[in-house]
């Protein structure tokens, strides 16, 4: 080759390099970004991970490496909270629970995220079509504000878990019927139509001692009729007693009424001391671990996979293990409902239910390369096809378009459920004070659990402990 062919070749390579990196400026800066998530463990993380890892490809060209801190969910916050505000930023992503959002907005941990969405507009056409409970509850601070902070990493509802052997037993159908004068709840849409009563019902009915006859044969252990969660620590009692109080007509304090709205007369309302009454009475039908203040999800979920329960309301995030024969002695006897409502006075049914779940909320260090990776990442995560995918492997989608298709329902028992239940979903409080108003109010749910205070004393201790911390923060005037 002669020397001027060579140069010329040299510079129309230069030039082809030129232009792709003007094109791509990533084809020869290509770099390492590691984003750092802190999360719950629990199956909706862990399959995300496993997405991530066997499917994801950066548009950036650049290696993105998905890096997730697995912690304990009765652990999660202390450590979160320990870590944000010690200082050492360790932490780019975060699945929050949704109650964190006002504390660490306030602190300044959680980046807003008006800018990244007003830049990409297919993006946020995505996210404004998120059912707007999940979304203000997983996004907004304030509470149902336009001011963005989360994209839903999973979002969550009780559902009712149930076991279709036992219940659908003609002898024990015919005992039920005999008993009640009422069908034994069999059929998903038959668990649909239960109120609290006939889950009182089915309570009553199947206490057995073992070696009593339970479905044509002696039963192997003590069963119970029904389950739900009465823990003390976390959240676990708030999350299902809020329920019974908007059922009933009652409300915890709004903090959409800043500052007009109270804590006192309305948290202690009768309607609200009636429906906590009706949660404390459904515990004499349970498990006699539910008296002692440790029946949290995970306790109640173990005793309905244990085959010691008929029906257990929990979260469908705990679903995948009754389905697995290895963690299941129920696997193959599952029937899924949703939760009981109310009946109204006009002859319909009130489903209020505090929402579960959690959003993905990136904290504010993180620098302009991480964040463009991880919206990338949440684009995808948001996209049909993996919120397809992540609903037929366990997980659930906010997204209408996703949920809405007929297919949806196929992926898992409890998919049926779903959709019916996002409209009756309603948060708790977001504001700064969260923690010290659910720690109070959690002490004193306990002291009704466990036998040693009544409704009406523990909702009084409640609504003045919130009515002087919220009118001393200048949340109630």
């Amino acid at each position: 080759m002669s020397m001027s062919r060579k140069i010329k070749g040299a510079v129309t390579a230069a030039g082809v390099v030129a232009s792709l990196v003007a094109v791509n400026p990533t084809f020869v800066r290509a770099e390492e970004v590691t984003l750092t998530m802190a999360v719950p463990d629990w199956p909706p993380t862990r399959i995300m991970k496993k997405f991530f890892d066997e499917q994801y490809k950066p548009k950036s060209g650049n290696t993105v490496k998905l890096d997730v801190d697995f912690i304990p969910w009765p652990d999660f916050y202390t450590r979160v909270n320990a870590s944000l505000t010690s200082g050492e930023q360790k932490y780019n992503f975060i699945v929050s629970d949704s109650q964190w959002l006002g504390a660490f907005v306030e602190g300044g941990y959680f980046r807003q995220i008006n800018d990244l969405l007003d830049a990409d507009p297919d993006f946020m056409k995505t996210f404004m079509e998120i059912h707007p409970n999940p979304l203000n509850a997983y996004a907004t601070y304030p509470h149902k504000s336009t001011n963005y902070y989360g994209f839903p990493q999973f979002p969550d509802v009780l559902v009712n878990f149930a076991r279709k052997d036992v219940l659908c037993h003609e002898a024990e159908q015919a005992s039920y019927m005999a008993k009640y004068n009422k069908k034994l709840p069999c059929t998903g849409e038959e668990l649909d139509a239960m109120t609290w009563d006939d889950f009182n019902n089915v309570g009553e009915f199947f206490r057995r001692k073992k070696g009593e006859m339970l479905a044509g044969k002696p039963a192997d252990d003590d069963f119970y009729g029904i389950a739900f969660q009465a823990g003390k620590s976390y959240d676990f009692s708030s999350m299902q007693i809020n329920g019974f109080i908007w059922q009933m007509g009652g409300d915890v304090w709004d903090e959409t009424k800043v500052p007009n709205g109270q804590a006192e007369g309305v948290v202690n309302s009768p309607e609200a001391v009636k429906a906590l009454e009706k949660y404390l009475n459904l515990i004499d039908y349970m498990p006699p671990v539910a008296k002692t203040g440790t029946m949290d999800i995970f306790k109640s979920d173990e005793l309905f996979r244990e085959g010691k329960v008929a029906m257990n309301i929990d979260w469908i995030g705990l679903g995948e293990a009754s389905l697995d024969p290895k963690s299941s002695k129920v696997s193959d006897k599952l029937v899924v409902g949703m939760m009981p409502g109310t009946m109204g006075a006009d002859g319909k049914m009130v489903r209020w239910s505090n929402i579960g779940g959690q959003p993905f909320v990136l904290t504010t260090w993180t620098t302009p390369q991480q964040t463009a990776e991880a919206v990338e990442f949440v684009k995808w995560w948001l996209s049909a096809d993996i919120q397809n995918q992540f609903a037929a492997g366990g997980g659930q989608s906010a997204i209408k378009s996703v949920y809405s298709d007929p297919k949806y329902v196929t992926y898992r028992p409890w998919n049926r459920a779903w959709a019916a239940s996002l409209d009756w979903q309603k948060d708790v409080w977001h504001v700064p004070q969260f923690f010290e108003l659910l720690t109070q109010q959690q002490d004193q749910f306990d002291l009704a659990i466990t036998g040693k205070q009544d409704a009406k004393t523990t909702l009084d201790n409640i609504a003045k402990f919130q009515q002087s911390l919220l009118t001393e923060a200048g949340l109630i005037q």
